[in-house]
Parts: structure tokens; sequence; C-alpha cells
């Protein structure tokens, strides 16, 4: 009876609507379960997400107010934002950390022989990078995360997963053979999400491996150096460089000396440290044991002496 409600839990993919009447609630080992009258179900602390996984990345898109920032948490449409985000815009250089302490693992999607890259290809932009695999062939999360996504795509992407990191950003797994997750669930980098296939508009088993900003995408070899098989640098500066369609990564020679340019006029990322808040934390304890003053720490992160500080979220200390 156990083993067929996990398989149950597992496999059920629709999410409900809000709307929906509670049947009953069960106790899990994740959380308590709510059952809908029409036999879906969903966590109870899924209800209340708002989709942030990084509070500082996310703060420093609501401060822009001349540009509305959206990246809601939506299960059902492949762009959560409806494509309205114009990172092109960015007036500044955003310093994110492509891994850190807390999470630092990075694995390869799969490791193949690349045969498509990011860039302009028959008559159109390709936003990723395709890896060749057979059908079947085990792909696996590429960083720590939660799944936003995962259902077939008829937009040509076929079966699809997309995980939201804590890093910021999202990395898109297309033409799978079969789905190994379900939306709202949490994986760690190298859990197995999917098996690899041809589904969707391709010719040819392959993953098609995209990696996006706020559903603006971006060339994937900005992060990953795919013949080592390792995260290029921990460091990513973001700025609107990276968002021209087609654009070669910034390491490039074929890149153009405007991100460079960007990059170097940004002094965000050169001497500031960071702290993931932790579980019984106050502004006051990690003031006195990163030697610095409550005071400080709002000023560095824009917040109050009042503000709610939820576990996992990067706090700049200096």
């Amino acid at each position: 009876m156990k083993y067929l409600f996990f398989v149950t839990v597992l496999f059920a993919m629709v999410k409900p609507l809000s709307s929906q009447t509670v049947r009953d609630t069960i106790d899990s080992p994740n959380g308590k379960i709510l059952m809908y009258d029409n036999h879906t179900w969903e966590y109870l602390e899924d209800l209340a997400f708002d989709g942030v996984l990084n509070d500082f990345v996310h703060e420093y898109f609501l401060k822009d107010s001349l540009i509305d920032y959206k990246w809601p948490w939506d299960s059902e449409s492949c762009y959560s934002s409806n494509r309205t985000n114009d990172l092109s815009l960015l007036k500044d250089t955003l310093w994110l950390c492509v891994t850190d302490s807390t999470n630092s693992e990075f694995v390869m999607p799969f490791d193949g022989k690349v045969t498509s890259r990011y860039g302009y290809r028959r008559g159109r932009y390709h936003n990723g990078i395709d890896i060749n695999l057979n059908t079947g062939d085990p792909v696996v999360a590429a960083f720590d995360g939660k799944v936003r996504y995962s259902k077939y795509n008829s937009s040509g992407f076929g079966n699809l997963v997309i995980i939201r990191h804590y890093n910021g950003l999202e990395t898109f797994y297309a033409h799978l053979s079969e789905l190994n997750v379900v939306p709202n669930q949490f994986v760690k980098a190298g859990d197995l999400i999917g098996l690899g296939g041809n589904t969707g508009n391709s010719y040819g088993s392959h993953l098609h491996f995209e990696m996006r900003f706020y559903d603006a995408p971006m060339n994937p070899e900005e992060v990953i150096d795919f013949k080592t098989k390792k995260v290029r640098d921990q460091n990513l500066f973001v700025h609107n460089g990276l968002f021209r369609p087609g654009a070669a990564p910034s390491h490039s020679p074929l890149a153009t000396t405007t991100s460079h340019t960007a990059v170097a006029s940004s002094a965000i990322a050169s001497n500031a440290v960071y702290y993931r808040v932790k579980g019984g934390d106050t502004l006051g304890h990690i003031a006195r044991k990163n030697h610095t003053t409550v005071s400080r720490l709002c000023k560095l992160n824009n917040i109050r002496s009042t503000t709610t500080l939820k576990i996992g979220r990067r706090l700049r200390v200096k």
C-alpha cells in the first residue's frame, strides 16, 4: 500500500487549480499533501510558493521601476512570463554566483558530443546547445533546483523538463522520450529527470539544452565549458550583451568588446561577500558573525531591520 501511494504521488502529472475543493489531506515525508475532488493533488507549501529561489536576484529586478520584469511560477506554460521580458534593456551588470558553498554541484546533463551550438541556424536562431545521445540515455539535472515544468510541449520541444535553480537561472531539457520528474519537485544536480529521445521537432535523438534568465535565452557556453564538462567560472556577470540574439560567449574571440566593457565597469563582484541564511538566524546574529552591523546589512541589501529572513536567502555582508 505504501509503495502504491508513492508511485501515485510520483506520476501524478496534473497540477490542480486552487479553486478545487480539498477532499482530504495526507502527511508525507515531503510535507502535507492536499487531495482534491478531481483526483489531483499538491503540497500545501506549494500553494504559497511565488517562484523565487534567489531573493537577491529577484529584488534587484524589482528595484528597476522603469522595466517591469516578471518571472512567475507557472507549471503549465513553457515561458512563464509569456516572453515579455526584454533583457536587452538592462542598464547595469548583475553578479550571479553560478555555484557557491551551499549549492556547489554541477553535473553535465548528458556527457555527449555537441552537435549544434547556440546561434543562427537554418533561417532562425537556435537558442540552445544540442548534445548527441541515444533514445533512452539518462538525462540529469545540471544544478540543484525545483522543477517548474514537466510535460509534452506542442511548440516543438516535445517532452520537456524545465528546472529553476538557486543561482537564478533556468535550464531546459527537450526532446525527451520519458519524463521522470513532476512540477514542484526539488532535484539535486545529477538527479535523473528524464530519458533522451526524439520527440517534438527533432531530426534524430539528441538533447536540446537551453539556459535562460527571466525567460530570456542566453548562450549556455557563458556558464559551461562543454569540453571540460565543468562550470567555466563560479561567477557570472549578467548584462544586456548576453541577450543579443545569437551572441557569442564572452570568452570567444568572436564576442564584441561591449560585454567586456560592461563587466569591467562593474565593481559589485570584486570584494563582495555573501552569507546564506540558516534556520534561527537573525540580522543581529548574522551581523555579529560577520563583524558588521545590522544597519550596514540593511543598507547593503536594501532591507529593513524588521524584514523577515527566508532560509536560504543570500545576504551581502561586505
